[in-house]
């Protein structure tokens, strides 16, 4: 197991999928509802106005990635421009993230399974579901808890095995849970003018904000769904393993992206204008479902009504944002692997699978261990860790711009540097109130989150100071034998 770059097997479209995997995932079934409970009407341009705010740091990736082909998305950014302590804490909070990120969507995919599988009477209601008791253990694990891992498992040995079949399963996955939430917004356009209680108006946007609420009282709703948009990162994680990546994630990141703010707005636009914003809130964590059985037909042949339409897209949800958030978190352990930032083991490709094999386990056993946090929990640090790393991309392409100007950079964003610095600003002010949400809401995401970067501070000292700055004095070795620019040219280089 001692190969150190992975085989180039995924196409754009798989590319792309990734992103629209992580992206259209659990977050559109549950956050839609708690939008609206905050903003009301209003929650329309919550996401609209989060998709703008992710443009901003996606055209930047788009750059650095056309830049730096390397896997690890915002890790391998910043190794390439920043010190080794910065870059070992940027690959620490983005491997963790999406760790926790992944235990989220695997708790996530348990409910709703279960919900299926009550549809169709295999099951009591979720509620009523028993714990599993294991047979060698005197333990009982919640059904949810165990599906999660069950989950996590499979997930986590097909893509052990195999890069080009996890990549297809994302896409298969991706395509499936589009197509659903098309069929649910086809309808609720449909039921206009039916005369219906629930058919839809767009009467029921207005007035768009509600009573004595101001525009700026959908900033606390745009920190707490900015999480449905983080995933377009997920596709800079496998840059080595994509086809032409100088090229093809640029179009893979602006792709995903525009279709998926599109899904966003007309799946929240029926939603409302269906159900209303209050029927919306009433239904929390379950708004789109409601909304679905609302006006969707129902004593359908197998499908049975709209509501188990929406259960069956929120399993693949759950199932292609775990997949994604496997392949992302291990990559980024990987790349810092093969950057002596982990144990070395962690960066080798496996000789038979080729792929980054003990990255994915050593992923998989923090994801599994984290499935036993609160759920909110989770979700929130995973939303304040992505947020600090895409502020620090943004400062990551003002720095390589300065320091080198003349890189070849197939694709250069426009109009810069308004991009990076309207991401640094915007992606502060909503890490700002996601903070004080959290200070009133949430202490123990806080705590937990702060211990992770002291946790990680101290690792890096303790037992990585010495080997890096070894490595780094290598470095200093070949440079001092092949020239200054020796060590940037593998990464682009100056045309």
């Amino acid at each position: 197991m001692s190969q150190r770059e992975p085989a180039a097997e995924l196409g754009l479209l798989d590319a792309t999928m990734i992103g629209m995997g992580a992206m259209i995932g659990a977050g559109i079934f549950v956050l839609t509802g708690l939008a609206a409970e905050i903003s009301g009407p209003a929650a329309i341009l919550v996401f609209i106005l989060n998709g703008v705010v992710t443009a901003f740091t996606g055209l930047c990736y788009a750059e650095l990635a056309s830049s730096i082909p390397k896997s690890g998305g915002g890790y391998a950014f910043v190794r390439e421009i920043f010190d080794d302590l910065s870059s070992f804490v940027m690959g620490w909070m983005l491997w963790f993230a999406y760790m926790i990120a992944g235990a989220l969507y695997a708790l996530g995919f348990a409910p709703n399974f279960l919900e299926f599988l009550h549809v169709y009477g295999v099951v009591p209601p979720p509620g009523e579901v028993g714990a599993v008791t294991l047979g060698v253990l005197p333990v009982a694990i919640p059904a949810k808890v165990a599906l999660a891992f069950v989950a996590v498992l499979l997930l986590v040995s097909v893509n052990a095995i195999s890069t080009a079949a996890s990549g297809s399963i994302e896409t298969i996955f991706t395509a499936t849970k589009v197509t659903i939430l098309l069929v649910f917004v086809a309808f609720g356009f449909l039921s206009a003018g039916g005369g219906g209680e629930t058919s839809f108006t767009f009467q029921n946007f207005d007035p768009l904000f509600p009573e004595g609420k101001s525009a700026f009282s959908i900033l606390p709703a745009m920190g707490l769904t900015f999480i449905a948009f983080e995933g377009y990162d997920l596709i800079t994680t496998v840059t080595e393993e994509v086809e032409n990546p100088r090229e093809n994630i640029p179009k893979a990141i602006f792709v995903s992206l525009a279709v998926t703010v599109l899904v966003y707005i007309l799946v929240v636009t029926v939603a409302i204008g269906t159900l209303g914003a209050p029927g919306l809130a009433d239904a929390g964590e379950a708004g789109i479902a409601a909304a679905a059985t609302s006006f969707m037909p129902t004593g359908l042949p197998i499908i049975k009504n709209g509501g188990a339409i929406i259960v069956f897209g929120a399993i693949f949800s759950t199932i292609t944002a775990l997949n994604a958030v496997v392949i992302a978190s291990s990559r980024v352990a990987f790349a810092m692997g093969r950057e002596d930032q982990l144990p070395s083991r962690v960066g080798n490709i496996h000789h038979q699978y080729g792929t980054p094999f003990v990255a994915i386990l050593a992923s998989a056993v923090v994801m599994l261990l984290s499935v036993g946090l609160p759920t909110k929990s989770a979700g929130n640090m995973s939303s304040l860790f992505f947020l600090l790393s895409f502020v620090i991309v943004n400062g990551a392409v003002i720095k390589l711009r300065r320091e080198r100007p003349d890189m070849n950079r197939p694709y250069e964003m426009p109009y810069y540097p308004v991009p990076p610095i309207m991401g640094i600003l915007l992606n502060l002010i909503l890490t700002s109130v996601l903070v004080e949400y959290l200070l009133r809401t949430d202490p123990l995401a806080l705590v937990l989150s702060v211990a992770w970067i002291l946790l990680g501070v101290v690792f890096y000292f303790l037992y990585f100071r010495e080997p890096v700055a070894s490595a780094a004095d290598q470095t200093d070795a070949t440079t001092d034998d092949a020239g200054p620019d020796a060590t940037r040219d593998t990464t682009g280089g100056n045309d």
